[in-house]
Order: structure tokens, then sequence, then C-alpha cells
């Protein structure tokens, strides 16, 4: 018959079509309306049971297919306006000028200072609505806040200490170039820094786990260094041409023997294996600190380790106030950090185990070494010492930037 088309289809068909069509709520329920209606009496029913979809829906779609029901003049509109439930700023008038009125009274600060806050917490919040009359739950009152330009939130640690170096940006470049070259060589790239001390013992440590109710840990009170057991100081080492880390577990406070001491056995246990061909090796570290670039300790340490290596050490200091641009902090300490938050820290063996685990998502692998050895302690450098180190400044900046080789006679 002319104007007509009769096609059987499969289930698998229709389906395949819908997939590769990617129809959306409205285009989907059209189609459904126009199979029902094509179907005739019992179409519906049919329709729903075949594509498992609700009665309501193949009604309504046949309803507005055949002009029975009136579609969204929007053709960008999937459903009818006036769906589902009305905001709470419709429902409870004036809550909104209520919320304000109470972060007004209780805020310091002023709309016209840089500086606008609460104290109040979000039940607080809604309990004072609720004296006024007003239900609502503290998501809510936390979504009013925000449209008032009030959040909760700690403050950012966006402001720096100290006045910034004129030459921070120039030191930065310096340091991106040296690295590029040293990678793209094959040379290693290291970024250095120590911890602060962690007490050991059965102590509460930041952070959570989640062990069986019946295995959960108690801890002391109040904490306090057990003699017996001391505390450790981790030294970490990053190594940027690959996604790896190794920190060094020492008994002693952080000091440039500490720092000096994690990069020679990183190198004596990873890195001469990895970079068998290396005879230079790029350092980056803090300003200041036990790897300061003031500190003759740390360049006499360094010498040291030339002598014994064979490697001549390019140093390269971060200006004042920017150690967190240090990549040992955020590609190895953070994920240290977060693998030993809510474990006990026993014992150095413990903590080896605990750090050794630590790897993330792009892959990093950390290597944990626990070095009870006693470390000296307290040595000065003398200014004849400091004469017979082999150091060479690099570039402009002197003092950030250099490179040892060891020292300039065997008898120093």
């Amino acid at each position: 018959m002319a104007g007509a088309l009769t096609v059987t289809l499969s289930r698998e068909a229709i389906q395949r079509f819908l997939e590769l069509a990617e129809f959306n709520e409205k285009q989907r329920r059209l189609f459904l309306g126009m199979l029902a209606d094509q179907c005739g009496r019992g179409g519906g029913q049919e329709v729903a049971q075949f594509f498992q979809v609700a009665r309501n829906t193949v009604g309504d779609g046949q309803a507005e297919f055949t002009g029975r029901k009136e579609i969204s003049a929007s053709a960008n509109r999937i459903r009818r306006p006036g769906g589902g439930r009305k905001p709470v700023e419709v429902r409870q008038p004036g809550i909104v000028e209520a919320v304000r009125e109470i972060l007004e009274d209780t805020a310091s600060g002023g709309q016209e200072k840089v500086l606008f806050w609460t104290t109040l917490s979000l039940r607080e919040m809604e309990k004072k609505l609720a004296e006024q009359g007003f239900k609502v739950g503290r998501v809510t009152v936390s979504r009013l806040m925000e449209t008032l330009g009030y959040s909760r939130q700690q403050p950012p640690k966006m402001l720096q200490a100290c006045s910034p170096h004129p030459e921070r940006d120039s030191q930065f470049r310096l340091i991106a170039s040296l690295a590029e070259t040293y990678l793209a060589s094959g040379d290693p790239v290291i970024s250095v820094d120590c911890r602060k001390n962690e007490l050991l013992g059965n102590l509460a440590d930041n952070g959570s786990a989640s062990p069986c109710k019946e295995d959960a840990r108690q801890c002391p009170d109040h904490e306090f260094a057990l003699k017996e057991l001391g505390n450790v100081t981790p030294g970490g080492v990053c190594v940027l041409n690959e996604t790896t880390g190794f920190a060094n577990l020492t008994s002693c406070s952080d000091s440039s023997e500490v720092a000096v001491e994690s990069i020679r056995i990183w190198w004596q246990c990873i890195g001469k294996v990895n970079f068998p061909n290396a005879k230079r090796l790029l350092v980056t570290c803090d300003g200041g600190g036990s790897t300061g670039c003031s500190h003759r300790l740390w360049k006499e340490q360094l010498a040291l380790l030339a002598e014994e290596t064979g490697l001549e050490s390019t140093v390269c200091h971060f200006p004042c106030g920017t150690s967190k641009w240090n990549k040992v902090g955020h590609r190895l300490f953070c994920y240290v950090s977060r693998t030993c938050a809510g474990k006990p820290l026993i014992d150095i063996r413990t903590v080896v185990k605990c750090i050794s685990r630590t790897t993330t998502h792009t892959g990093l692998d950390v290597s944990c070494h626990g070095d009870e050895r006693p470390i000296r302690k307290g040595s000065s450098v003398s200014e004849k010492q400091m004469a017979s180190i082999d150091v060479t400044p690099l570039g402009e900046y002197a003092q950030w930037n250099y490179t040892i080789r060891g020292f300039q006679n065997a008898d120093a």
C-alpha cells in the first residue's frame, strides 16, 4: 500500500539503533510512543514490555506523538517546566535574609574588608534558623552560605613570610635549564631534604586507619619521647629521572651529615646500579636548614662524597621562601606521610616497612633503609678546611649554585 512501510525488526537491531542514535530522554520517549501508536490497540503495553520501560513513559510519548499532549516549546528542553520540588527559597520565603542576618551578627571583618568570615558551624546555623521557624538542614545551610559569599575552609598558605628575592625567577630558570641538560644526557638529578623528627613508640599519629573494632589501637593521652626508642629522622632523595624515591632513616636529628649520608646510601644501593656510567650528579635542595647554601659542613660532606664515589656534585639551592617547590616534598614525602598516617611507629624496622609500601597510581617506587649507626655530629669546619674544598661557582649566583669535585689535595 502506498505511503506505508512494513518492516520486522529484532530487539537487538532496535537496541543497537538506540545506542548509536544516542537519544536523549525526550527523543527516546517520542520514538517509543510512535512504535506504540503504530502497533494499535494495546501497543503501549507491548512496547513497554518489549523495551522493559515504564508504561507511563510509553503512554506520555504516544500522547505527545499524536498531539494529545503538548510538547515543550523549547527545542533544548527535555522535560516540561515546573517539575520537581521547589527550592527552599520559594517554599520558605525570607530564609535567605534570615541567614544573612545571622552571618552579619556573628561574622568577623566586613564586606568592604579583605577578610570576612564566620566561626559558626553549620549545625549552629541550623539551630538558629530553627529558632526562627525555618526547617532546613545543614547541607542547605551550606549552599545558602555559599550564595552569600561564605564558605567553610582552612586558610591556605599563600602569603610568603619574607620578601621575594629579586633574582628568584632567574634562579628557578637556571635550575630548570640545568635539570633538562642533565636529564637529556642521562645523568642523575635528585632532590634532597630531611623531615622533622618522628617519635617512636605506640603513640598517636596524624591520620586514621580502618582496623577491626576488636583490633583498634589505644595510645597514651600524652606523647613523650621514650628513651629506649628515641626518635627517627627521614632523609629523602627523590630521583627526577624516574618515578623513584629513597628514604634513609636515622636516629640522629636533622643535620648536614644526615642529608649527605642519605645521598651516599642511595648511590651505593640504587644510584650506581641505575646510572652505571654517571660521572656527575645534580642536587637540588633548600636554601636553609641542613642543606643550607651557607653551611660549611654541607659542602665538606659533599666533598667527602665526591672523593668516595668519583662523582662531581653540582648543587642548586632554592631561594629563601621557596622550599615548597623542592620536588622531594610533593613527589615523595607527601605520599610517605599518607602511607604512614594512623599507623604505630613502634621502631625503625616498622617505619622502614611502612615507607617501603608507599606507591601511587603513576608508579612511584620507594625504597627505604634503616641506618642505626651513630653519625658524627656537631663538628665544625675551619677556614683552612673550606679552602681545601675543590668548589667552582656556577653562573652569576655563586651563593646558590656551585660544583664540588672533592678536595684540592689528598692531605686535606
